[in-house]
């Protein structure tokens, strides 16, 4: 990995370093994390979408790896027979790594409460292979009482009663902070490039800025900072497009990643895409966390009140087709586009919300539905076209 981070610093072309970061992220295999684990000496856990306390596990001395199934990459053989055909791929694909020998060189699995199947797949995943550490984070659905936050800091501390079993690395809460001081550094530049893709889509491209921000699944936090903190910098230098697309907002795939290919299609077909929910976890704050004081008690309470909106947290106090609306308006969006994973329940519940309220205040919207696995865009890319096109002659 020292290597990537070397060619990171060496390259002035924000191009170039988006397009060799692709293999962090499209190698079922995991070579990458094979290299960080040989230069580190450090152990591995996975954790899986939405959103895990990853500095718990950086904390601990453990490397943390976002795992987001495998895309396209891989045949599915073997978990079709653990789970029903209609759940959605990337529960399957993240199963098929497992039985393909590819997370070897994991210690273990974090999981948490997206949905039922991802709730199964703990358990699945904890009886077919006994030998490797797998945790459940059972987040608190309920978030109008103070009993929510003791309960989720009771869960994080058993968490890390497990994680320091594994590393065998006592905890301390000074240890805590300075991990949740990096990754609030990661979080903050994350929203810094968001923010100039919002003021200018022509020139920071959907495709680019999502690369950036899921390198940090593989990459150290210290590689990450340091690849955001340099796109930061050339992002001024390119040149913006000229080109006559629509502004929207994306909301709908925080759990299973469309395939890359896909988003560059969505740009292509004609839309400048000014938020989206790609990868929510990584982004999880709309404020840093506090560094100092009682750094568990601080990552919960920021979880419970200072989070962002999803479909995998039931938060009552904020109606989400309302937040919605006012997000489109707050940034001059054209339209919505709802671009959901095939089968993911979460997901379509909130699109029922979502379709109600931007009918009620006049909003266009599009919903379109996507598999990691898809090969072939020309349906959506012509759903997209031909929405683009209606509005732009409107």
């Amino acid at each position: 990995m020292a290597t990537t981070a070397s060619n990171i610093q060496e390259t002035e072309n924000l191009p170039e370093i988006v397009n060799g970061l692709r293999h962090l992220f499209e190698d079922p295999d995991f070579q990458a994390v094979a290299e960080i684990k040989k230069a580190s000496g450090k152990p591995v856990v996975g954790h899986f979408p939405v959103y895990s306390p990853v500095e718990l596990i950086y904390a601990a001395g453990i490397h943390p790896i976002g795992v987001v199934g495998a895309g396209n990459q891989i045949e599915i053989a073997h978990a079709d027979s653990r789970f029903q055909s209609f759940v959605c791929s990337v529960i399957k694909s993240t199963l098929e790594l497992g039985f393909t020998n590819r997370l070897q060189n994991f210690e273990g699995m974090l999981f948490h409460s997206i949905c039922d199947p991802a709730r199964n797949l703990a358990s699945v995943f904890k009886r077919n292979f006994p030998d490797q550490w797998i945790e459940y984070i059972h987040f608190p659905q309920n978030m109008l009482t103070e009993g929510s936050l003791d309960y989720l800091e009771s869960e994080y501390r058993r968490i890390l009663t497990r994680l320091e079993d594994l590393s065998g690395k006592q905890v301390g809460n000074d240890e805590i902070n300075e991990a949740i001081g990096k990754y609030n550094r990661a979080r903050h530049l994350m929203r810094d490039l968001y923010q100039f893709r919002q003021e200018h889509p022509d020139i920071l491209s959907t495709k680019e800025l999502y690369t950036l921000v899921r390198a940090g699944h593989i990459l150290s936090v210290d590689d990450h900072i340091g690849l955001l903190e340099k796109a930061k910098i050339l992002v001024g230098k390119k040149t913006p497009l000229v080109r006559d697309h629509i502004k929207v907002i994306l909301v709908g795939s925080f759990c299973e990643q469309p395939p890359l290919d896909l988003i560059f299609a969505m740009e292509e077909a004609g839309l400048d895409i000014l938020d989206d929910d790609f990868l929510l976890g990584r982004r999880w704050f709309t404020a840093d966390v506090p560094e100092r004081g009682d750094g568990v008690r601080n990552l919960a309470e920021s979880y419970r009140d200072g989070s962002v909106i999803s479909a995998v947290k039931h938060d009552s106090r904020r109606k989400k087709g309302e937040e919605l609306v006012e997000r489109v308006r707050r940034f001059e969006a054209d339209a919505v586009i709802v671009s959901v994973a095939k089968f993911c329940e979460p997901g379509l519940f909130d699109y029922a919300l979502y379709r109600k309220a931007l009918i009620e205040a006049g909003i266009p919207h599009l919903f379109v539905e996507f598999e990691e696995k898809m090969w072939l865009f020309d349906k959506i890319q012509t759903e997209i076209e031909t929405f683009v096109e209606s509005l732009l002659l409107d």
